[in-house]
């Protein structure tokens, strides 16, 4: 079992290409990136709430080729949560999944019910689909896991990725959002209430 710490770690696994990388970025940086330069590995932090405290949530993105099995299994043993990615233009990237969501099964054991696991079809914005939506969702019935579309590109459900991801977790109460920090259009709203006159 993890154990619980102020670090929520969440991996990303797809294969080259799916988009990991450009999904990781528009959420953490709010970029997207049009050239595809291979992921060894990278960590984003992003500060979020957990159980009403402050807690870092560290994404890994890790390399869409299978060169480096020890870091896949090192990823899997520590995180906390999964994203598993593909791209609906190559059907081939769905299938690329299925071994890392058998190795997720052998190293976390079959009960996977309390781990979050999201399934999701990238590049939902491309013409040349070739996998469809009904697809992803019965794989992702059949490993008991929740199952997303997005585009990276159009920041079409990047941040609700995230948000359900966090909202799948059980053992502690997690959501992107600090209730501690307000926005300044909300702290200019508090200072205009009660300064109402009628003329």
């Amino acid at each position: 079992m993890p154990e619980q710490s102020n670090d929520y770690r969440v991996a990303v696994f797809g294969a080259g290409g799916v988009g990991k990388s450009s999904l990781v970025l528009r959420f953490v940086k709010g970029t997207f990136r049009e050239s595809y330069i291979p992921t060894i590995e990278d960590t984003y932090r992003q500060v979020i709430s957990c159980n009403k405290n402050v807690c870092t949530l560290q994404i890994t993105d890790t390399t869409g080729s299978h060169q480096f099995p020890a870091m896949q299994r090192l990823s899997i043993s520590k995180g906390h949560a999964f994203i598993l990615v593909y791209s609906i233009t190559n059907r081939q990237s769905l299938e690329e999944l299925k071994p890392i969501y058998s190795t997720i099964t052998e190293i976390k054991g079959n009960d996977l019910d309390g781990i979050p696991i999201m399934l999701v079809g990238n590049k939902c914005d491309d013409p040349k689909r070739m996998v469809t939506v009904n697809e992803g969702s019965m794989l992702a019935r059949s490993w008991n896991c929740s199952f997303l579309e997005t585009s990276a590109k159009t920041n079409y459900n990047v941040k609700e990725l995230f948000q359900n991801l966090l909202q799948l977790e059980k053992k502690r109460t997690m959501s992107l959002h600090l209730e501690t920090k307000k926005t300044k259009s909300q702290k200019r709203r508090e200072k205009l209430k009660g300064n109402c006159s009628v003329m």
